[in-house]
């Protein structure tokens, strides 16, 4: 008997932070072949994927992932065979670990920086214990100890991942009933009551769906089986039917695989092209389904479904007599009271905003009128400049009237050197005035 590989344990832990996969319906064909990527929503999900891309290719360390089992991975000891990859794939988990090391430090200081935070000495270390993906106190290099603490990080995130999407798409569905309250409450009584009458229709009309198959049960696989895959469904098969949906032949469905079966199902109640339904409801109902498949068939919880328990599912009571599938629309997500307080955040929050608000317009205020003191007094210095110029130019025009030195910028005197004549540029001695009288002859004749 040929067996396919199965898929080594800490692809298993990839296929759960690479294999958050949306699958879009697509009416004409059922899903695509080409499902849409995710963010894992961790804020490390690009390192976590880089550095296990790199670690599969090493030889070495791909053939001990094939043995490995979880445990093994989740306890560290697979972190061990990190000492004998090649030289080549430790340097690029160096350089990965340090662009990670930077990317945080800059996450950081816009963190500061954003709550006026002064730090002078900024201790690098300290701060980067709160990241848990990986050893602070090592910045450099790519250790055994960076290995555990990103698989034992990631795994743990991972577990509370669709506890905090079902989080989040409780806080939607209130915004969305908090918004369609104050809506209504803006309108006056007539226009209120036609408005509440035709979304109370859309309601209606959104719950006018055939029925849902339960995730996982006979008449849900039989359905694909025939509509899907275009076979008997009278020849329905579990084993053949997992080797045609494990599109990757890797020996189990994971979760991508998973959700491409619910499609058909999904198609019955949302329509993208239909005011009443709303995609992201399609979302939330997926995810439920996958749930539900994970809960009652991954009997070792390692979030994929091997042929084995595949086949161990479809003996249980529960595959041919599945209890009603219950859709969002038949229950609420939310409480009242769990609305109320949502609206009370809202309230608080918004009072926030508007407290920031009016805190930036008067500090906006105030450097509109810094700014305008700023250009008056540039301006009176710009004319002072100009009326000292005009000044000394007045003076300067006065002396050179009156025959006296021209001025300099402080009015000091400023004297010329005098002009030599032409003849002195020849070398001649100048003329020299006597102005004495002359002396009589001397030794001239008497007169007797």
């Amino acid at each position: 008997m040929n067996l396919k590989p199965t898929r080594p344990p800490l692809l298993l832990l990839l296929s759960i932070a690479a294999g958050v996969w949306s699958v879009p319906i697509d009416r004409n064909g059922g899903a695509n072949q080409e499902p849409k990527e995710e963010d894992t929503g961790l804020y490390y999900d690009r390192y976590l994927r880089e550095v296990i891309e790199v670690l599969e290719t090493d030889p070495h360390f791909r053939e001990k992932l094939q043995t490995a089992n979880t445990e093994d991975i989740k306890n560290g000891r697979l972190s061990k065979e990190l000492d004998l990859v090649s030289h080549h794939v430790r340097t690029r988990l160096d350089e990965l670990k340090r662009q990670e090391v930077s990317r945080l430090r800059m996450l950081l200081k816009a963190k500061l920086d954003s709550t006026n935070t002064q730090s002078v000495q900024m201790d690098h270390v300290s701060l980067l214990k709160q990241f848990e993906h990986l050893d602070p106190h090592n910045q450099n290099t790519f250790e055994a100890k960076d290995l555990e603490l990103l698989i034992s990080t990631a795994t743990k995130d991972l577990e509370n991942y669709d506890a905090e999407r079902h989080e989040e798409f409780k806080r939607y569905e209130m915004l969305k009933e908090h918004e369609r309250r104050e809506y209504l409450k803006g309108l006056d009584q007539e226009k209120r009551e036609k408005e509440e009458k035709r979304l109370q229709e859309l309601k209606e009309k959104h719950r006018q769906h055939p029925k849902v198959n339960a995730p996982g049960s006979v008449a849900q696989l039989r359905e694909v089986w025939e509509e899907t895959d275009g076979l008997d469904p009278q020849e329905f098969n579990p084993k053949t039917f997992f080797k045609l949906h494990d599109t990757n032949e890797d020996g189990v469905l994971d979760e991508q695989e998973l959700e491409a079966l619910f499609t058909k199902e999904l198609e019955k109640v949302y329509d993208p092209k239909n005011e009443e339904d709303d995609m992201t409801e399609m979302e939330e109902e997926r995810l439920r389904m996958r749930e539900h498949i994970m809960k009652n068939v991954d009997a070792n919880r390692d979030r994929l479904v091997s042929l084995e328990e595949f086949l161990k599912s479809t003996e249980k009571k529960e595959f041919n007599n599945p209890k009603e599938w219950e859709t969002l629309d038949t229950k609420p997500a939310y409480t009242e009271e769990e609305l109320q307080g949502f609206e009370v955040e809202l309230r608080d929050k918004e009072e926030e905003l508007k407290r920031r608000a009016e805190t930036l317009r008067q500090e906006q205020d105030l450097l509109r009128e810094r700014g305008k003191a700023l250009e008056a007094q540039r301006r009176e210095y710009q004319q002072a400049v100009l009326e000292m110029s005009q000044r000394q130019k007045e003076q300067q025009q006065q002396q050179a009237a009156d025959g006296q030195p021209p001025a300099g910028p402080n009015g000091e005197l400023q004297f010329q050197p005098q002009t030599q004549k032409p003849e002195d540029k020849e070398g001649k001695a100048p003329e020299v005035q006597n102005n004495l009288p002359a002396e009589p002859p001397q030794n001239l004749p008497s007169h007797t």
